[in-house]
């Protein structure tokens, strides 16, 4: 048997621990891994794949990124697109196909698997957003990245009188700065989930500073949305998405506040720093059972499937359900922790 692995969407911490996991469990059972560059742009062009061997992937399970290379493209945005991946699935000769990727990667997956493709999913995102599972790689990783960096800028803030910004990745979904700005200490914590009230951010920085608090610390997701400033139209990517990084919202909010307020105010964006690097223990443990029960799954004909991690277990779980909407956080996820905002 003969199986394809490619990564797409943004790189994270722990993907190639997942692929070398996949690697030494389809050996185990006799299986080639095919290696697929560049996501979904691969399978559509058909470039460059390779058997994978051993020396490829050795030593890789504490490599940030990923070995394959990744994309954003979207074959259901290109014409004939999906046809032209079951061309090359079949000019590869690929059995079964394991894709590694985040809500848009594995809802291309999901189409796929219904246009007869036998694929299997492993859950990869740094805004922890796929439905039916507890982790996602580069979740933990990136988690700790983001607490230390607001650990850090207390001091500085503190001695500058200061209101710190750490604008942090998350577009629809808020858990990456929710956990990080608790595990920080952040004292207001702003996410895509809850519509943002710049008057309000303001008053609640004077009232800090009234009672004799000499800085704020602000967590704030990429993907906020402001009452009154609505987000700049931008060319939006192959998976509608508008680019984020673009939009400027640390140093937007930066201006506003020092406007509204009169006080010093710094902004930082974490971005792609959240992404980059070696991978965790956490990180490097789960993907590695993840991505050996990617081949399990292969092997036993659960198709159309992804490596769900719920309650410490590695459970099947229908692509289709992972993707069918994100996983948010609720009200009450964002009310049992604001008690520790100061």
């Amino acid at each position: 048997m003969r199986i394809g692995i490619l990564t797409g969407g943004g790189d994270c911490p722990g993907l190639n621990a997942a692929i070398r996991s996949a690697f030494y469990r389809a050996r185990k059972y006799g299986y080639e891994t095919v290696a697929i560059y560049d996501g979904w742009k691969g399978l559509i062009e058909g470039g460059h794949t390779e058997v994978m061997k051993e020396a490829d992937v050795k030593d890789i399970y504490n490599f940030g990124g990923t070995i394959l290379g990744s994309s954003r493209t979207n074959p259901y945005k290109i014409e004939n697109g999906e046809k032209q991946v079951l061309e090359n699935i079949k000019k590869h000769k690929l059995d079964a196909v394991i894709a590694i990727g985040g809500e848009d990667t594995l809802g291309v997956a999901a189409k796929l698997h219904k246009a007869g493709v036998k694929i299997v999913g492993i859950p990869k995102t740094v805004d922890h957003d796929l439905s039916e599972t507890d982790y996602t790689i580069g979740f933990d990783t990136a988690l700790n990245v983001a607490a230390e960096s607001i650990d850090r800028l207390h001091t500085t803030a503190k001695s500058h009188n200061r209101v710190m910004i750490v604008e942090i990745m998350g577009r629809h979904a808020g858990w990456l700065t929710l956990m990080a700005g608790i595990a920080g200490g952040a004292h207001i914590i702003l996410i895509p989930e809850k519509k943002v009230n710049i008057d309000k951010v303001c008053e609640k920085v004077l009232e800090r500073k009234k009672r004799g608090e000499r800085y704020t610390i602000i967590a704030v997701s990429e993907g906020i949305e402001m009452e009154g400033h609505g987000k700049e139209k931008k060319k939006l990517d192959a998976f509608g998405h508008i680019p984020l990084t673009d939009q400027g919202l640390a140093r937007t909010l930066q201006a506003l506040i020092a406007e509204k307020t009169g006080m010093d105010v710094k902004a930082m964006v974490l971005g792609h720093l959240l992404r980059g690097g070696a991978p965790n223990a956490y990180d490097r443990i789960t993907a590695a059972k993840i991505g050996a029960s990617a081949v399990d799954y292969i092997k036993e004909k659960k198709f159309g499937m992804m490596t769900g991690v719920n309650g410490g277990k590695v459970t099947p779980v229908a692509l289709e359900k992972a993707v069918a909407k994100l996983k948010t956080v609720k009200e009450e996820d964002f009310e049992l922790l604001e008690a520790l905002m100061e």
